[in-house]
């Protein structure tokens, strides 16, 4: 039996999960639908949803732009938590969803509406993400999730569903990529991608050249950072939304940030995404190579230790739970120090550090030379460390 429902406000993209899904919510609920589009930097994308939306059904559309909330916010935490899951994945997807279901919320209470939904899959981690949110911040909401319950098998229902209702959708039979774009990354996945043997078609890519055919040159800059966020990029301050798109497009230039992964997902499958994030891998390049000379070292093992956890719980949907809150809050204190200058190099696909300096370095080229060092460091005072740390090595050779 179906739920009884006054209003639902949906997260709709115009793409073909939720254009399918305007319309089978407003068939199946015989309620108002009112569309709520994010725009964290989905470029042109955006254009013409409102049309769609509402020649599909929708009582209105927001178009929300959150884009400096989301870089502030988002992806600066992120960089300065050194987060990659798995080792490899930038979280460019999993860092949008909460900020997107922050302002759901938000017009769903504006609104009174009493539902969200979302056109997540009942396979993957954006519908733990979004509905973690949801709960958190409107512990009484209705969640909305399509996908669990109608009847499409899979995208090629979708397709052949939006065809004979005359709702127009990029995806083809022959092109089934679902693909998420905003102003961090884009990400790609279903299709031909689902076989991790076969390589990422070549025109799939759409903000970074292909490393071979990148500049023979390499790109020389400077990324100045304060308190561990980014600030300036040669001298020049941006705000953080045209820092990262400047760093986008240099990147993307010089072929900068493709990654190919098999990932674990939350829910317990593995799945396979391609991603570029071309800016985002500059900075996290940049901002690691400037706390190697303005981070203390054991600041920054506890800051690396909890990377891995505060990286988890960005993928897995946790960004407003307590202990998200208490990491961040210590990331933040991290910091501090982390401010300076960084020089890198461009070139085919890589990120080359060539030069770090901060008004805050701990780096004494005083002590650690291998010249003359003016008594700064007494080296017969290592022989009394070691003999110290190899005590316990000794004993236990003694048995």
């Amino acid at each position: 039996m179906v739920q009884k429902i006054n209003k639902i406000v949906l997260a709709y993209s115009g793409g073909l999960d939720t254009s399918a899904m305007l319309l089978w919510l407003k068939e199946t609920y015989d309620c108002e639908v009112i569309c709520y589009t994010a725009d964290v930097g989905q470029g042109e994308e955006l254009d013409g949803l409102e049309e769609k939306a509402i020649a599909t059904g929708a009582s209105k559309l927001y178009v929300e732009d959150l884009k400096d909330e989301f870089v502030e916010e988002y992806v600066w935490t992120a960089v300065k938590s050194n987060a990659i899951y798995e080792g490899v994945y930038l979280l460019g997807t999993s860092l949008a969803r909460p900020v997107i279901a922050k302002r759901q919320i938000e017009i769903a209470r504006k609104e009174g509406a009493d539902a969200v939904a979302h056109g997540a899959t009942g396979k993957g981690n954006d519908q733990v993400r979004f509905e973690l949110s949801y709960y958190a911040l409107e512990p009484g909401i209705k969640v909305v999730a399509p996908w669990r319950h109608w009847d499409f098998k899979g995208r090629s229902d979708l397709i052949a569903y939006c065809a004979e209702k005359g709702i127009e959708v990029a995806a083809t039979a022959e092109k089934p990529y679902s693909v998420d774009r905003n102003l961090m990354h884009v990400s790609y996945e279903g299709g031909i991608l689902e076989d991790p043997w076969v390589a990422p078609p070549t025109n799939i890519y759409s903000t970074t050249s292909d490393p071979a055919e990148a500049p023979d040159e390499a790109e020389e800059l400077v990324i100045s950072f304060e308190k561990g966020r980014p600030s300036a990029i040669n001298d020049e301050k941006y705000g953080a939304v045209d820092l990262l798109s400047k760093l986008n497009h240099l990147g993307g230039k010089h072929g900068v940030g493709r990654v190919d992964l098999v990932e674990n997902r939350f829910v317990g499958m593995k799945s396979r995404g391609v991603y570029e994030t071309p800016g985002v891998t500059i900075l996290q390049t940049a901002h690691r190579a400037l706390e190697s000379i303005a981070m203390d070292r054991e600041v920054t093992r506890l800051r690396d230790s909890l990377g891995v956890k505060i990286a988890e719980s960005i993928y897995y949907g946790f960004w407003f739970s307590p202990e998200f809150r208490l990491m961040r809050n210590l990331i933040e204190e991290t910091q501090e120090t982390v401010s300076g200058d960084v020089r890198l190099k461009l070139y085919k696909g890589n990120v080359i550090v060539s030069g770090r300096r901060s008004p805050n370095s701990l780096y004494s080229e005083r002590v650690v030379t291998f010249e003359d060092d003016s008594g700064a460091y007494d080296q017969r005072d290592a022989e009394g460390f070691i003999k110290l740390q190899s005590l316990r090595l000794r004993l236990a050779a003694m048995e």
